[in-house]
């Protein structure tokens, strides 16, 4: 386990939940030893990560969390996040990491971008009924929500105790960095150009997600194709569950977890619907959705080190 500021110390200094742990002190990344090494999740803040993948042997295996592979795009890269991409020939290697629709892709590759949490929340749902053509590629409406730990673990002043709580607020309205993540997936899935508007919000809450999407069915589609598209979809699949019609998915069914819960809903305006999906997003959101790459990278059972029940209340 490495670090930069706090290495040397101990990983329950850092982390005091692990502190029943018998884990190794932090070493730096210059000082650690990779030639006994089979894998590597990198936890790097966006803009550093190419580098420091750049550096490392090739034997290794590597799911990134940041997001500097998840774009194929290196222009879009550089307008969203604000500097050039400084590895392209790795990012052409790269293998975005959205594990029930990309699974056979993820098995045969080196490096992983494991996906974002809003665009894994917002892509689950909306992939399959794109894909069978059920929905409007026009009018997507994405209005989603977040818990505070979305936001890291810095000091900041806006994520305060007294500024969080009890309070709602919109954040990166019409410039999200999720944005052209989630555009992109879901052109992979049309085969042509799709725009959406996304308002991400912070909930006053440690962990948990949820996207409200409101889609236009193509003519003639109703709500139950949408419905049985969905459960056709994901019968096979472990962690992406559609609940029984008109189970309404809540984020307190997912704490913890690597589940994602979905249904879908008839709105008020004709030829329209509702898609809710829940997921907590720091498990299918990140760490365990990155677990659960690592297991198909390494040819493991996917869901080894993922059998948590949601914590309740």
């Amino acid at each position: 386990m490495t670090a930069d500021r706090k290495a040397g110390q101990p990983i329950s200094s850092v982390f005091p939940h692990l502190s029943t742990w018998d884990l190794p002190d932090l070493i730096s990344i210059k000082d650690a030893n990779f030639s006994d090494v089979d894998a590597v999740f990198c936890c790097l803040p966006h803009g550093t990560t190419q580098e420091i993948i750049k550096g490392l042997p090739k034997h290794l295996k590597i799911v990134d969390l940041s997001a500097d592979f998840r774009l194929k795009d290196l222009s879009e890269y550089e307008e969203w996040y604000g500097q050039p991409h400084r590895a392209p020939d790795l990012q052409k290697e790269a293998i975005y990491g959205l594990t029930e629709v990309l699974r056979e892709e993820i098995q045969n590759a080196r490096l992983v971008a494991n996906p974002g949490c809003y665009p894994t929340s917002v892509q689950l749902p909306l992939v399959p009924l794109i894909k069978a053509s059920l929905i409007e590629l026009k009018n997507i409406i994405i209005d989603a929500k977040s818990g505070v730990s979305g936001a890291g673990r810095s000091a900041k002043e806006n994520l305060l105790f007294t500024e969080v709580t009890e309070g709602l607020n919109s954040y990166g309205v019409t410039r999200h960095r999720h944005v052209p993540e989630i555009e992109q997936g879901l052109a992979d899935a049309s085969g042509s150009k799709v725009t959406v508007s996304f308002t991400p919000h912070l909930i006053p809450m440690s962990r948990g997600m949820q996207s409200t999407i409101y889609v236009e069915m193509a003519p003639g589609v109703r709500i139950e194709d949408l419905y049985q598209q969905l459960k056709l979809s994901y019968e096979d699949e472990e962690f992406v569950v559609v609940l029984e019609n008109g189970a309404i998915p809540r984020t307190h069914s997912v704490k913890g977890t690597n589940y994602c819960l979905i249904n879908v809903f008839p709105d008020r305006i004709p030829g329209r619907a509702i898609i809710i999906s829940v997921i907590d997003n720091l498990v299918k959101g990140a760490s365990g959705q990155a677990l659960q790459n690592l297991n198909l990278l390494m040819g493991f059972p996917e869901n080894l080190g993922l059998h948590y029940l949601p914590l309740f209340p």
